[in-house]
């Protein structure tokens, strides 16, 4: 199969593209490079340097014939997004129209989009499952779930189908120790704290520590990148063969909080990691936790690799040599 996969220099975009590579794929990257690291490529991979915003650009490169997109690139700080919303819709929103007319005009039919857990917003249940109530509290996503509504549309007018995976927080570094370009200005806990670790930054902020949890800090969902990859290749294989789109989410089902992330990255990288409370940010929940029971039953697919230690472990092999060159 002949795959694009745009934004796959990106941190989650390497590992989907490492995953493609080894089902037989044949892969193309088409990314900016504003968050991408051209150390992040594969050599088995051709890449195309342009800009989602550019549709003759992408139009141009779709003419090469595709049989499916897996879409990636994206701006994802949701802080920032409540602050710009302008950049975000036309970044994420018109940037992913032009990928779907591209994509009609070409005649590729099949799409596998990286959604978020955002489109959620405040639990009303946990663990939350693709029934639970889409209610956003960010503007990040917000775009998310109004491109699913497109994707719905283009199933419904232009024979689309696709698949739409609500990662909830990826973390963890490919388990072979191929792929070792650090996140871009990283907002989420783990590698602020291998940051912290290495000395990239004084402090941790933790946000809050009097929430109704064992600890009084935040629960949250962790899926190992390698795991996200793996649901990446198999949506794929699921929309080609079964001739139907989904919606699914994609997390371990566990919750770890952040202290006791905090603690065991401590123990792994033995240094004391600096961190102080600070006070809650707005709209952060107590905890949120995944059901990814449509994932195992639709795709046959399950967490490997999310347990906190692995998480934490292949991290930190990256990040120790950033802390070497120090």
């Amino acid at each position: 199969m002949k795959v694009l996969v745009t934004g796959g220099a990106g941190y989650i975009g390497s590992h989907v593209v490492k995953e493609l590579l080894r089902c037989g794929c044949s892969v193309t990257v088409f990314d900016n490079l504003s968050s991408g690291l051209r150390e992040n490529l594969f050599q088995e991979a051709e890449f195309i340097y342009g800009d989602i915003l550019d549709y003759d650009k992408i139009l141009e490169v779709m003419k090469g014939g595709f049989d499916a997109i897996v879409h990636l690139a994206a701006l994802k700080a949701a802080g920032e997004s409540m602050l710009q919303p302008e950049k975000y819709s036309h970044n994420n929103i018109t940037g992913t129209l032009n990928i779907l007319n591209a994509a009609s005009q070409t005649k590729i039919r099949k799409i596998v989009f990286s959604s978020s857990a955002a489109v959620y917003g405040e639990p009303e249940y946990l663990p939350i499952d693709e029934k639970h109530r889409t209610n956003p509290e960010n503007f990040y996503g917000f775009t998310k779930l109004e491109i699913e509504r497109f994707l719905l549309w283009y199933e419904k007018l232009k024979s689309f189908r696709f698949a739409s995976l609500r990662y909830f927080n990826a973390a963890g570094y490919d388990i072979d120790g191929q792929i070792k370009g650090l996140e871009q200005n990283p907002a989420n806990l783990i590698p602020v704290i291998m940051e912290t670790a290495c000395g990239m930054r004084g402090e941790l902020q933790i946000f809050g520590n009097d929430y109704d949890t064992p600890d009084g800090t935040c629960i949250r969902d962790y899926i190992h990148v390698t795991d996200l990859a793996a649901a990446h290749a198999a949506a794929l294989d699921y929309i080609s063969k079964n001739d139907r789109s989904l919606v699914i989410n994609l997390g371990s089902e566990k919750g770890s909080s952040v202290n006791e992330v905090l603690e065991t990255a401590r123990r792994i990288t033995d240094r004391p990691i600096p961190a102080k409370i600070a006070g809650r940010r707005h709209g952060d929940p107590a905890k949120l936790t995944a059901s990814a029971s449509l994932a195992r039953e639709l795709l046959g697919w399950q967490a490997k690799y999310s347990d906190l230690e692995t998480l934490i472990s292949t991290s930190w092999n990256v990040y120790k040599e950033q802390c070497s060159e120090r």
